[in-house]
């Protein structure tokens, strides 16, 4: 069966983290990404990222780099530009995932490109954008949860603000970067011509404030943290500790309410005038989760899970290894396999993305340079004595 992205291809200049996430949602569905490397720099430097890393290869490189070849390739170079630019006249698009100011600088833009190709498509994923007084400016995940604001909202109230588990900011621009790519070749064969699509972390840390942005914009609303990783506004919605454990309850619909008391034991509380409606268990929370927390208290979370489970919106606070060795995530195909020649066989989380009739193939990511006979070879149709001169100069 065609895979669904099969027939496009994307030279990637991406390293490290967000920018491998965003090809690589297209590569797991069939897009021909092309990494280019520096072999002067040992390559994408997430090869080397520790605990697991060994032979110019890491677990953290495999885990954004699957489905992907790799060539190595000194774009200054006159030669090494060359190719580049053959490149360019036979891909859908070039990404990158390197500061604000260097696209231009590398010559990667599309007013920079479009003479050899009309129908590029060039992607940015930066800290700051391509524009802007900030453009220059290095940016990571971390600095961006806490420049705006999402490291104010996360912690107990009387705690230090504290960061997300995960490098969130990274995924989340990885994920929009990948559908700005996507947006940006669609838009090329519609029209048979290219574009300059611009994606940062800095934009998408601030576009996830969504709703709390716009009550600030409107209102003037300040959210502030809240105990129990408690929802701003809709009570109860929020982390409960049971007798062995915790679990997370969620009344996002007046109908929970009153389900919820039932099964606690507690009818009383729905019937009560304080606890009526939304506003009133706001207003109110101060009296109604105190009494929440010790009746959930009388029990443990399996209890609960199985009481609530099909009634009210009911989860278990799950540590990361029962979160992988739950039934579910196998069911949803999203641990997968493949093998690798130095890791033995590999266990990685699969795409997300589940189209009909359509099972992803995994391959290992590549070694460094592994594709450039490949590439330059039968893509490219340079002799193998070439090959050899430009691997001799370093070009490649």
């Amino acid at each position: 069966m065609k895979k669904p992205l099969e027939g496009l291809r994307i030279i990637s200049m991406g390293q490290y983290g967000a920018g491998p996430f965003a090809t690589l949602q297209l590569a797991d569905l069939g897009a021909e990404v092309i990494k280019i490397e520096q072999k002067s720099t040992n390559g994408d430097v997430s090869r080397q990222v520790i605990p697991y890393a060994e032979n110019g290869d890491s677990l953290f490189f495999q885990s954004f780099n699957r489905n992907k070849k790799s060539i190595t390739l000194d774009i200054k170079n006159e030669k090494g530009r060359q190719i580049f630019n053959n490149l360019v006249e036979k891909s859908d698009a070039v990404f990158n995932n390197f500061r604000g100011d260097v696209p231009e600088k590398l010559g990667i833009t599309y007013d920079q490109l479009k003479h050899i190709n009309p129908q590029i498509v060039t992607c940015s994923l930066s800290g700051f954008g391509t524009t802007g007084s900030m453009k220059k400016e290095p940016a990571y995940d971390y600095l961006l949860q806490a420049k705006l604001g999402h490291m104010s909202l996360t912690g107990e109230p009387d705690g230090v603000p504290s960061k997300f588990g995960l490098s969130i900011i990274d995924f989340s621009t990885g994920m929009m970067a990948a559908l700005g790519l996507m947006v940006g070749i669609f838009k090329a064969r519609s029209t048979g011509v290219g574009s300059d699509i611009d994606v940062s972390l800095y934009d998408t840390a601030a576009s996830v404030l969504n709703y709390l942005g716009a009550w600030h914009l409107n209102k003037g609303f300040e959210p502030e943290r809240t105990s129990y990783s408690a929802h701003p506004t809709l009570v109860p919605s929020q982390l409960f500790p049971t007798k062995d454990g915790n679990v997370i309850v969620m009344c996002n619909k007046e109908k929970f309410f009153p389900i919820l008391c039932e099964c606690l034991g507690a009818p009383e509380l729905a019937e009560d005038d304080r606890y009526k409606d939304f506003k009133q268990r706001f207003d109110n929370k101060g009296t109604l989760i105190p009494k929440l927390i010790s009746l959930f208290e009388e029990k443990e979370s399996d209890y609960w899970l199985e009481k609530l489970k099909g009634k009210v919106p009911i989860a278990p606070v799950n540590t990361v290894k029962e979160a992988l060795e739950d039934p579910f995530i196998k069911e949803r195909d999203m641990i997968v396999e493949y093998q690798h020649p130095t890791f033995g066989l590999l266990k990685m989380l699969g795409t997300p993305i589940k189209v009909k009739n359509y099972k992803p193939e995994y391959q290992a990511g590549p070694a460094m340079g592994e594709h450039n006979d490949e590439v330059l070879g039968e893509l490219l149709n340079l002799d193998s004595d070439i090959i050899e001169a430009l691997r001799k100069e370093s070009v490649i």
